[in-house]
């Protein structure tokens, strides 16, 4: 963290106490050194110093607060102009000559002079406490609360990061006749992306891909919801289009579209986008998308008729399509945080250029490395089914 922010995060109000504080605490030692003279400095040396002072020593305080190891740079200058101001004063506005005998006009036009320094030196060291105690009680407060805050934002993320490990499967089932290859990067914040891969009854396999709108533990836990009712509802439909139907119906929860109200369910506000994929022998494949990026087969982006993602209404339906694949045939599945990958300049990476990169034979981990080195802005989650026999 550079110096200087440290001042961006404290409350102006609190800064400008601060400097008050040390002004008048400060200011003091000009009345003060007026006792020790007996009252004898010019009037305007007398206001001219308690001014100098007060100003140099807030000078000297901002200079140690902003630039804290580097504090000597301004406070040699400052303090030689201090000195040279003075110095000057003491020139220009010498002190009366120092009596032996008071008059009774003198001694009481001493006694109020001291009198009112000594007033003076009382209010300066009171504000100046009170400010203190202002800065203190208010940054006290403010640094209470703020890592409060990071103790609950670094619980949340410790819990969202324990969800997310059931968002992606620690290890690829074996596929039969299939290589499957998946990569999968989070962003640094916890994110939606996930995917599955569950063995079915029939011994074909189901591959999920999805992502959750939003991020963090609601996120995370949409995901985990998500994740455990795919894995219920496959236990009695096989069909990707029924799955997807199922799995809308349960994040819109009851009542939707009713007449009862907006309904309860987890996705108020949100949405997610989900492909289903059925994988069977001879290199069938059956697909639903409910709003998620089309496949890739070969590097050709395969034609979906437009659908709706999960959460968003219950009248949604969603079609199966089915693909074949031949020998060596290479389908991919991926998010968008890839396409949305944006360098320093702004620039997408893109489908173009990710239509380019699959032409060419590249793989889930060169294609998800490159998203990422070209600036990775979201989680990253590519699979590559290719047929093997």
């Amino acid at each position: 963290m550079n110096p200087p922010s440290l001042w961006r995060t404290v409350p102006k109000k609190s800064i400008v106490i601060f400097l008050l504080a040390v002004f008048f605490t400060f200011a003091g030692i000009g009345f003060t050194n007026d006792i020790f003279g007996l009252g004898r400095q010019p009037s305007l040396r007398f206001a001219l110093s308690i001014l100098i002072y007060g100003v140099f020593c807030t000078s000297y305080a901002a200079s140690g607060i902003v630039l804290r190891k580097n504090f000597w740079k301004p406070f040699l200058p400052l303090l030689a102009v201090h000195f040279t101001l003075m110095a000057v004063l003491a020139h220009r506005f010498p002190e009366q000559p120092q009596l032996r005998q008071y008059d009774a006009a003198g001694t009481v036009g001493l006694r109020n002079r001291l009198t009112f320094d000594g007033f003076a030196i009382v209010v300066c060291v009171t504000l100046g406490y009170a400010g203190f105690v202002y800065s203190s009680v208010s940054e006290g407060r403010r640094y209470l609360k703020t890592q409060t805050e990071k103790a609950l934002l670094e619980s949340e993320m410790a819990a969202a990061a324990e969800v997310q490990r059931v968002m992606v499967p620690e290890r690829l089932p074996q596929i039969p006749g299939y290589t499957i290859d998946s990569v999968y990067l989070p962003a640094a914040e916890v994110g939606g992306d996930f995917f599955q891969l569950i063995p079915l009854q029939s011994g074909r396999t189901l591959v999920v891909i999805g992502d959750v709108s939003g991020k963090g533990l609601r996120a995370a836990m949409i995901v985990s919801m998500i994740i455990g009712a795919l894995r219920t509802v496959s236990d009695f439909t096989e069909e990707p289009a029924a799955i997807l139907a199922e799995l809308n119906r349960r994040l819109l929860g009851p009542g939707h579209g009713s007449g009862h109200g907006p309904g309860h369910g987890p996705m108020q506000d949100g949405f997610a986008t989900c492909l289903v994929l059925r994988l069977a022998d001879q290199g069938q494949l059956t697909l639903a998308n409910a709003g998620h990026l089309p496949p890739y087969l070969n590097g050709t982006e395969v034609d979906f008729k437009g659908s709706m993602p999960l959460g968003v209404t219950n009248t949604a339906t969603w079609e199966q399509t089915t693909l074949q694949l031949a020998i060596h045939d290479v389908c991919v599945l991926l998010t968008d945080g890839i396409a949305e990958a944006r360098n320093d300049q702004g620039a997408l990476l893109g489908f173009p250029k990710i239509e380019s990169m699959l032409h060419h034979g590249a793989t889930a981990k060169t294609l998800a490395e490159t998203a990422q080195k070209h600036g990775q802005n979201d989680d990253i989650t590519v699979i590559a089914i290719t047929r093997s026999v």
